[in-house]
């Protein structure tokens, strides 16, 4: 399986999305500081995800998310009281 995850800084409350096939190692990697781009926001939890067969598939997801204005506003609304707890 294949992944498409938002996760939450609770340093600074932002939110960083990405794809992998492993939510679990990928989020300890986030949190031990392994990846450059959020090693200054940690700690991070995991506040949604969507499973898909193909890594294509999941890939297509998070550009969708990074770089559609539209459907990334939709999801938010969608998942809105989740990213907000915390």
């Amino acid at each position: 399986m294949y992944y498409f995850y938002i996760l939450k800084s609770l340093k600074d409350g932002k939110l960083y999305k990405g794809f992998t096939n492993n939510l679990r190692r990928r989020l300890d990697e986030h949190n031990a500081g392994s990846s450059k781009s959020t090693k200054s926001r940690r700690p991070f939890k995991l506040m949604y995800y969507e499973a898909f067969s193909s890594k294509e598939d999941a890939m297509r997801r998070e550009k969708q998310m990074k770089l559609g204005a539209k459907a990334w506003a939709q999801l938010k609304r969608r998942i809105k009281n989740s990213i907000e707890e915390v």
